[in-house]
Order: C-alpha cells, then sequence, then structure tokens
C-alpha cells in the first residue's frame, strides 16, 4: 500500500507537470523527512552522482555532437551515403537511415541525430515524391538510433546505476542497432516503392568520390570513438573526451566553425548536460528514499513470489514501460524504473547486460509515442509540421521497435554474441 501511496505521489507531481528533477528529488527528501530519516545523506547523495567518472562522457558526447551539428557535418555524410545508394529503389530512405546511424554512432544522442540528419534529409525527399509523413517518422524513428548504437547516453547511465559494464553495454547494442537498421530500410524501400517516389540520378564516380572524401574525417571519427573503446584503448569518458578534441580539429579544418559557434555549441551541451545531471541527481535522491523505505526490495519479493516464469516476468515489464512512455521521457524512465527492477533480475535469472538492452530499445520506442515522445516535437520543428502528421508515419516504426523487443527476448544471443565472444 506504501508503495502505491508513493509511486501514486509521484505520478500526480509529473500530471501537474513538476520538473522531473524536482519532482524526484523533492518527493525523495520529503518522504525522507516524513520518516524521521537523517538528511545529511541527501548532500553526500548529490555529491556521490556528481562525483562519477563514467558520467564524464556525457557532457564530453554532448559537445562533440553539438560541434559536429554546429559544422554541418550532417549534410557531408547524408550526400556521400546518397551518392552510393540514392539511385536504389527507396535509395533516399536508405540514405537516411545509415547516415542516422552513422551519425548515431559518433554523438549517442537521439535529438542530435533526428535533428542534423532530418534538416538536410526532408527537403530532398519531399523533392522526390516521398510521402510527407513517411519522411517525418523516418526521420523521427532514425533518430532513436542514437540511444541504441553505441556509444549511447542512456546505456551510460543504465551502467552507472546498475554497476554494469558501460563498454559490454555498447558491444552488446551492436546487434540490436544493426538490426534495427536492416529492418527500417527494408521498410523503407517498401513504402518508397508504394508511395511512387522518383529515384534520385545516378552519381558518377567522380562524385562519389568527391562526396566520400568530403565525409571520411566524420566516418574516421566514429571508427576512432567506437574503435578506441572495443581495442581498450580508452574509458567511454576517454574516448569522449578525445572525439570533442577531433571535432573541433575537423570542423575548423573545413573552416565551418568560428568562436561564436563554439559558444553557441557549449551553450547548448551546458544546458542539456545540466537537464540531464539535475534528473541524476533528483532520481539519486527519490532512489536512496524508497532503498530505506525498502520498496525495491518489497516489489522484488512480490514479483518473485507472484511471478514465477521469466518471460511474464518480462511481459509485464514491456507493458508497464509502455504505459510510462505515454507520460515520462526516456531518462525518466531509465531513472525510475531500473533502480526498483533491478533487484528483482537475479531471482528471475535475467542477464542485466541483456535487460538494459531491452529496457533501452523500449524507451526509445518510447521517444516516438505521443504525447512526450521527444523526437516526434524536434522533426516537428524541423519539418514545421503538425504532431498529427508526425505520429501518423512513425507508428508503423514503433510497431517494428515492439517486434524487435519480442525477438531479442526469443533470440537474446542478438545482443549477448558479440560481448561475450569478442
Amino acid at each position: 500500500m506504501e508503495s502505491i501511496i508513493i509511486l501514486g505521489g509521484l505520478l500526480s507531481l509529473f500530471i501537474f507537470r513538476v520538473p522531473v528533477a524536482f519532482a524526484l528529488g523533492g518527493l525523495g527528501v520529503f518522504l525522507l523527512w516524513w520518516m524521521g530519516f537523517n538528511l545529511n545523506g541527501v548532500p553526500q547523495r548529490l555529491y556521490g552522482t556528481m562525483d562519477s567518472f563514467e558520467l564524464l562522457a556525457v557532457p564530453l558526447f554532448l559537445l562533440m555532437s553539438n560541434v559536429l551539428l554546429k559544422g554541418g557535418v550532417g549534410k557531408d555524410l547524408f550526400s556521400a551515403v546518397q551518392s552510393w545508394v540514392g539511385h536504389w529503389p527507396g535509395g533516399l530512405g536508405i540514405a537516411t537511415i545509415l547516415s542516422c546511424g552513422i551519425f548515431s554512432a559518433i554523438s549517442g544522442s537521439s535529438v542530435a541525430t533526428a535533428a542534423t540528419i532530418g534538416t538536410v534529409a526532408m527537403p530532398e525527399m519531399e523533392s522526390r515524391g516521398y510521402e510527407r509523413s513517411f519522411i517525418l517518422g523516418l526521420l523521427a524513428a532514425g533518430g532513436t538510433l542514437g540511444i541504441m548504437i553505441p556509444p549511447s547516453i542512456p546505456l551510460i547511465i543504465y551502467g552507472v546505476i546498475t554497476e554494469s559494464s558501460i563498454p559490454t553495454l555498447f558491444m552488446a547494442g551492436i546487434g540490436p542497432g544493426l538490426s534495427l537498421i536492416i529492418i527500417f530500410i527494408a521498410f523503407s524501400i517498401y513504402s518508397a516503392k508504394k508511395s511512387g517516389f522518383q529515384a534520385a540520378p545516378k552519381a558518377t564516380l567522380q562524385e562519389r568520390y568527391r562526396a566520400t572524401i568530403m565525409a571520411m574525417p566524420t566516418i574516421g571519427l566514429a571508427v576512432a570513438i567506437i574503435g578506441s573503446i572495443y581495442m581498450g584503448l580508452a574509458t567511454p569518458s576517454e574516448s569522449a573526451g578525445v572525439g570533442f578534441v577531433l571535432s573541433l580539429i575537423i570542423t575548423i579544418s573545413m573552416g565551418r566553425m568560428n568562436w561564436a559557434k563554439i559558444v553557441e555549441a557549449t551553450e547548448d551541451s551546458m544546458k542539456t548536460t545540466i537537464m540531464v545531471f539535475m534528473i541524476v541527481a533528483g532520481a539519486k535522491v527519490f532512489s536512496y528514499a524508497i532503498t530505506l523505505y525498502r520498496i525495491p526490495q518489497d516489489i522484488s519479493q512480490l514479483i518473485t513470489q507472484n511471478i514465477s516464469n521469466p518471460t511474464i516476468f518480462i511481459l509485464v515489464i514491456g507493458l508497464v514501460l509502455l504505459f510510462m512512455g505515454f507520460f515520462l521521457e526516456s531518462l525518466s524512465m531509465l531513472l525510475i524504473m531500473v533502480p526498483v527492477l533491478y533487484p528483482s533480475l537475479e531471482a528471475m535469472m535475467v542477464d542485466p547486460i541483456w535487460f538494459g538492452i531491452f529496457f533501452v530499445l523500449l524507451i526509445e520506442t518510447a521517444l516516438i509515442t505521443p504525447p512526450v515522445g521527444m523526437n516526434l516535437f524536434v522533426i516537428q520543428a524541423v519539418g514545421k509540421a503538425s504532431l498529427q502528421e508526425v505520429v501518423k508515419g512513425a507508428w508503423p516504426f514503433s510497431i517494428i521497435m515492439l517486434s524487435m523487443a519480442v525477438v531479442l527476448w526469443f533470440l537474446p544471443q542478438i545482443a549477448l554474441f558479440i560481448p561475450y565472444n569478442f
């Protein structure tokens, strides 16, 4: 009963539009005060949240992605991919998905990916007769690859919360991420043929060469970031720092970066970082409070006593996350639910690395489901469209992602093969 009252109170705060960080932190402090717990632990928890080497990767990846965004490298990337596949059936859709995948491997941010590639790809696809709602949905869904394909900011935070290996989580995200890219491409080809698109003219070898050369620094940056992590040469935080420096070198050498853009990129990164860290800090206080109230332990015990089948356990979690996705953005879901559910994984014999990928896949779906799907609003702004248009185009991709979650349950090696065999 106590757990229901607390969770109901949290939901009420969200309904009244109290900022997530203050709702979590404020309710956590109130719960500690109400039961007479020592509040001296609150500042210690807040300091412990910020004093994390792993979380240093978040602002550095955001800095890097914003520098690349301001430097306009998304256009080079899209042009290069388009020069090779643009003349295929649905070629511009394929180019959009591949560009989103590559940029995701650099930035780790779904919003940055959607905004960067969307700005470039949308006018080109519209000029070739692609259905507008499909374009909007494709870009919104393509942007979600930013939180599955490493380096992924939600996977970093999941690793910090659960004390799981972040490089292992990154490797586990490769299989599902590539699988989604392949399925998105197949659906794009089908939809393009159905809508009567006009194929782009086939690029000459000279055009392909020129476009590829322009995009090589960006592709090289992606290889450097991912390779340094997987080869054990750098931690995610160190790799993010190197990536930020390289992104500055690339954009400055191309003549696309000046002091004003650097300041703007830094300010944008600072705003997002403060938002993320405040939510993490608030969630840490809330998690501390509910742990002292023994809510995670009680929920874990309730689950293990009433659910003995891991399949039912995962199904229930999936339904709960889908419901919460209608009201909460992805980071909030991660920070609220993982501390509550994580203690149950061992009893249910669920691999925590696999669960991290499954969890992120579901909150990835929440990015393109109304009413609070972040990518829907990003693409709505980029395309100057109505939310209804974006939702209409995005719902088939939501179904694809949910289907992928089901496949991931029956074929866990999609996520676990790479981290446990390489």
